[in-house]
């Protein structure tokens, strides 16, 4: 099995060689090949997705992605600046179903910003559609308006949109999704408002009918949010579009204590997938040895069960994390009294201990 290892900017490369460290602690004879990506891939390429770096990425039964981004490329054309890259890798895969699941473990209770009775036992599933909406909706840019109480004056314009099939597809990621689990989804929307997201409503609707065993509600975005922060644990899977799903799915990850906790895997129809923490790429802490590893690492566990078919593997790494966590050991992000404060790479090696 081979994995394309995208390390990309800021701590990107930092994180990725202690998960990197993790995957070759297992014992198992997986092919890695790394590749520039994002800033790191403009400056080597003047690309930030170059072509070798895309076909690595379609050879590869799974990538694995560390982040990209740095402010020394904003004044870039948007086409260059290092995002480009993981939309663009997206696009060309198709990797239309993002999972990122938000669990609270006991140990880091009091790192959230939440009264630990409102966190403890936190564990939810946000399932994120990934290639539409009005990050891809066409057409879009900036214009004189043509029309409006403001007509004549400079305008900038995106495209809320969604097809039937991109509704149906995710739909049934999050119902088959939530068998596995508690049998509950909440799809998430602003039918109230948006005709995009009233034939949200429309198709989630008729595609439970497929499902009957599992419980479908309907909630409003907004009303969502305060749900996240008033009452997460009534939540168990969520669905919902690209714009929606990427602004909970980081409210989510403050439950948490940490974002630098956060796993999360991009799926296609036959999950092949990416896999990468849910931060970014922190320029202002790149090279000092600081960031926190564990979502990286965790991003590993998700890949080895959903696309290298390696689940026993997958529950060693959660189980060494877990391991971590109840020796005391913390980075910067989820440090507390009483605690011990290690850097990136001691956090890699004691996973890698804990292994044994």
């Amino acid at each position: 099995m081979k994995i394309a290892i995208l390390p990309g900017d800021g701590i990107g490369p930092e994180i990725v060689d202690e998960a990197v460290k993790v995957l070759r602690a297992l014992g198992e004879s997986f092919e890695m090949e790394t590749a520039p990506v994002g800033g790191a891939g403009y400056e080597a390429h003047g690309h930030p997705l170059p072509d070798a770096t895309l076909q690595l990425a379609k050879d590869a039964d799974a990538i694995l992605f560390g982040a990209v981004g740095d402010w020394k490329y904003d004044t870039l054309d948007r086409p260059l600046r290092p995002e480009q890259a993981i939309l663009g890798l997206r696009k060309h895969l198709n990797l239309f179903a993002n999972l990122r699941p938000a669990i609270l473990y006991p140990e880091l209770a009091g790192a959230s910003t939440l009264k630990p009775e409102v966190v403890s036992g936190l564990d939810i599933l946000i399932i994120r559609e990934l290639t539409g909406d009005i990050y891809f909706g066409q057409p879009r840019g900036m214009r004189v308006a043509p029309d409006g109480p403001f007509k004549g004056e400079r305008e900038g314009f995106d495209t809320m949109r969604y097809a039937e099939t991109e509704i149906r597809r995710i739909a049934h990621v999050a119902f088959q999704a939530a068998r596995k689990r508690s049998k509950r989804l909440t799809s998430v929307d602003k039918a109230n408002v948006l005709e995009t997201f009233q034939f949200w409503k429309e198709i989630v609707t008729d595609v439970h009918g497929e499902y009957p065993d599992v419980a479908l509600d309907h909630m409003y975005v907004d009303n969502a949010a305060m749900q996240l922060v008033r009452a997460p644990k009534k939540f168990d899977v969520l669905v919902t579009g690209n714009m929606f799903g990427d602004i909970l799915s980081d409210a989510a990850a403050m439950l948490t204590g940490s974002i630098g906790m956060l796993p999360s895997a991009s799926l296609d129809a036959s999950n092949k997938g990416l896999y990468e923490p849910s931060h970014g790429s922190a320029p202002d802490i790149a090279g000092k040895g600081i960031a926190n590893p564990l979502a990286t690492i965790l991003s590993t566990a998700m890949m080895l069960r959903f696309s290298l078919d390696r689940p026993l593997q997958a529950d060693r790494i959660e189980a060494a994390v877990k391991a971590v966590l109840e020796q005391g050991l913390r980075t910067a992000d989820i440090h507390e009294a009483g605690t011990t404060l290690v850097g990136t790479r001691a956090m890699g090696d004691a996973v890698v201990k804990a292994l044994a």
